[in-house]
């Protein structure tokens, strides 16, 4: 089996000197080996490729037989690196927070320990009247304390 740090060892050096970065390695028992790429302009399939070749020529089938697959990080999955949340910044995420909260806003401020959450949510207006109004709250959210948070998608 190939090694999981062999391979974002080489991953990470065929992305040096190139505006992408490594999201995530995954290689499996049976050697079928999964790297996503990401970058703040996004990624094309040429890339992909690039990427792919050059991995391929630092790996020996002979030796060891494998299945890879290079891809881009795709619109739904979750963000995983500060990088991403910082590509992100300024558009509508959904974050699972492990306390069991589900906030949609708009992320603002990314770092690595932490990013802003603005999103609406209906309150009382005033103690005792039963009529709601939507009120915008602005929430520090520690990415220590979140689960998940994707991109929200409209069509």
């Amino acid at each position: 089996m190939i090694s999981k740090t062999l391979l974002t060892s080489i991953a990470e050096e065929a992305l040096k000197d190139k505006p992408l970065f490594l999201v995530d390695v995954k290689c499996s028992a049976d050697n079928v080996i999964e790297v996503v790429i990401d970058g703040m302009q996004g990624v094309d399939i040429d890339r992909c490729v690039e990427i792919s070749r050059a991995i391929e020529a630092r790996l020996n089938r002979d030796e060891e037989d494998y299945e890879l697959t290079v891809s881009s990080a795709g619109i739904g999955d979750p963000l995983k690196l500060t990088a991403q949340y910082l590509k992100h910044e300024n558009k509508e995420v959904e974050a699972v927070l492990k306390d069991g909260r589900k906030l949609q806003g708009v992320m603002t401020a990314p770092t690595d320990k932490q990013f802003l959450l603005t999103y609406r949510k209906k309150v009382e207006q005033e103690p005792g009247k039963k009529k709601k109004v939507w009120r915008e709250f602005t929430e520090t959210v520690k990415r220590e304390e979140v689960k998940t948070v994707r991109l929200v998608i409209r069509f």
